[in-house]
């Protein structure tokens, strides 16, 4: 059997595969006359396609981000003379590298007995939300107001920078632990029995403890305070 002559012979190109969206098969589905339960599943995945691919665009945006933040210059001078980076500092370093990304941010914040601020960082159509909460920082001579803004502005600077995930060593500005949780009242109470009972210096345990009053002391330092409290004196 003779071959073919070469022009006759035509070569076939693989044909490339055709991803479908759940958008193309919900627009299929409404077509061939689905029932209303299966285009609400794919309505549901299509919410779900999408939120997932806007999650992707965010992270991937905010890593790049990331990576062009510099290090930011401490501009301010706050407790035992630390310095640290004030808010308007971090902000004009930060807001132009986030837009340039397309991601951006905003604060939510609420006052019961503690005041609490929300960092809301969303681009793409997505969001992630930071909480901290804190006392009013009644440190110094400040009135009622005054120290409301300063705990406010320490826990806008503090959920800004823990949403992006920066660097913020030694970066104390007012009362140490205030944009943090801090122990339940009956912890308190415990720890002033305990201090009483082990015959413990209550000044130089707050001193020790980075406080002004027991009850400012972090949550997440209340195990070691008791072990300090319990450990014996030395000689």
């Amino acid at each position: 059997m003779s071959a073919l002559p070469a022009e006759n012979v035509r070569q076939i190109e693989p044909q490339a595969l055709v991803t479908m969206t759940p958008m193309d098969m919900l627009a299929r589905a409404v077509q061939s006359g689905a029932d209303l339960d299966m285009i609400e599943k794919l309505m549901n995945l299509q919410e779900r396609w999408e939120a997932g691919n806007a999650r992707k665009a965010f992270e991937e945006s905010l890593a790049k981000a990331k990576g062009e933040i510099p290090v930011i210059i401490r501009n301010a001078s706050g407790h035992n003379s630390k310095k640290y980076a004030d808010f308007a500092a971090i902000a004009k370093v930060i807001d132009p590298i986030l837009a340039r990304h397309g991601l951006s941010y905003r604060f939510r914040t609420t006052q019961t007995d503690k005041i609490s601020v929300t960092c809301v960082l969303f681009g793409h159509g997505h969001s992630e939300e930071t909480t901290l909460s804190g006392p009013a920082d009644a440190s110094g001579s400040k009135n009622a107001i005054q120290a409301i803004g300063s705990t406010l502005t320490y826990l806008q600077r503090y959920s800004l920078v823990q949403a992006l995930g920066l660097a913020a060593a030694e970066d104390d500005d007012g009362k140490a632990g205030a944009g943090l949780p801090t122990i339940t009242q009956e912890q308190a109470d415990n720890l002033r029995d305990l201090i009483e009972a082990n015959g413990k210096n209550t000044a130089k345990f707050l001193k020790w403890a980075k406080a002004e009053r027991i009850e400012d002391i972090r949550a997440d330092y209340y195990e070691s305070c008791v072990e300090t409290i319990k450990a014996p004196v030395r000689k």
